[in-house]
């Protein structure tokens, strides 16, 4: 009889918690992607030939999630085709705002490109802005943004990984506002972010300061479109942002110990046409530059990425983007010293269906 009892008891609890759930309203969606392309990939080293090989695979970004409201409060969750996390967050309207927490895009993130591919990269590490989906407080006023988000400390200092200890002790920050009207929009955006690095050089830490700070916006002309991004930073690789060459962007250390600053600028541009509700045709093209000053030379990490390419929607949901590209991390120069890197010449098409 007891049991019966704790079972019943625990019955009613359970019912009493999700009842107010239950009267929410779940909007479930998916998106199945799929990668076909013949890849050519040249490193550049002489001597060495390029390798062509075909990628045929589920999209590591295809997706399956959930918006939910319900008065006031209301949410989002979603996860990769992998069962990974992208998304999930709470919001609560409090009438002169809305309160975000959880996992999220930072407000520095706006998606001006349709690059698909590399998983649908959007030019998203040669100028388009970038840095990730977050874990974060955030304060939503109309088109301001304010987010308190969890704090990068795993950047590479000086093209190694950091040599000891990090402590924090403010979250990263960033914020934006964005101004549209029905033939454009303006978005500035700023990010700021340090920590304490134990750089392996004596027994004194050294702070880790990150600046990032851009502009982009897009304009309607009829079917046409043109859209741009350029944003620079001091070390934005420590800060979080994508950047095409990994290490690109993050502080070096000096033979006393000290931080070296990174400085990187980045741009982008698209431009795109609609001929018809089944076509629309878009191209676009994106670069980075990073420099370092770095035990005593100058170090420049340079890639860029451009693509053609073509929405065909077959149905509501359904369309295939066949695509033309290359994707070059082009050169590191040191010392004076260049470097060829590797780069990527494709063509292929991505398939999707959003259900």
């Amino acid at each position: 009889m007891k049991k019966l009892f704790v079972c019943a008891l625990a019955l009613a609890m359970v019912f009493a918690f999700t009842a107010p759930t239950m009267a929410a309203d779940w909007n479930f969606y998916g998106s199945a992607r799929f990668a076909t392309y013949s890849e050519d990939v040249d490193t550049r080293v002489p001597g060495v030939e390029s390798d062509v090989d075909t990628l045929w695979a589920t999209q590591a970004n295809s997706r399956i999630g959930a918006n939910v409201s319900g008065g006031d409060v209301g949410g989002r969750f979603e996860m990769s085709s992998s069962f990974g996390l992208r998304l999930l967050y709470g919001t609560w309207n409090f009438g002169a705002g809305t309160l975000l927490v959880g996992q999220d895009y930072s407000p520095i993130a706006e998606f001006y490109s349709n690059q698909v591919w590399g998983g649908d990269e959007d030019l998203l590490s040669n100028g388009m802005a970038y840095d990730g989906r977050q874990g974060q407080i955030k304060l939503i006023f109309g088109n301001f943004k304010l987010a308190f988000i969890t704090p990068v400390t795993s950047g590479n200092i000086g093209g190694a990984a950091p040599a000891g200890d990090t402590d924090t002790t403010l979250p990263k920050m960033a914020l934006s506002y964005k101004f549209a009207t029905d033939m454009f929009s303006v978005k500035p955006y700023l990010g700021y972010q340090t920590y304490d690095q134990d750089t392996g050089v004596g027994t004194v830490q050294e702070s880790v300061t990150s600046l990032v700070y851009g502009l982009g916006g897009k304009v309607n002309f009829g079917p046409a479109y043109v859209a741009a991004n350029v944003w620079g930073g001091t070390n934005a690789g420590n800060y979080g942002m994508a950047i095409a060459d990994a290490g690109a962007g993050t502080a070096g250390v000096n033979v006393n110990g000290g931080i070296e600053d990174a400085t990187t600028l980045a741009y982008a541009g698209v431009i795109g046409f609609k001929a018809s509700d089944m076509f629309i045709i878009e191209g676009g093209y994106g670069a980075a530059k990073s420099e370092l000053d770095f035990a005593g030379s100058k170090t420049e990490d340079s890639s860029f990425s451009y693509y053609i390419n073509c929405t065909i929607n077959l149905a509501p949901g359904v369309f295939i983007v066949p695509e033309f590209g290359k994707y070059s991390l082009d050169t590191i120069d040191t010392a004076g010293v260049s470097t060829d890197q590797t780069e990527t010449t494709y063509f292929g098409a991505k398939w999707q269906i959003n259900f």
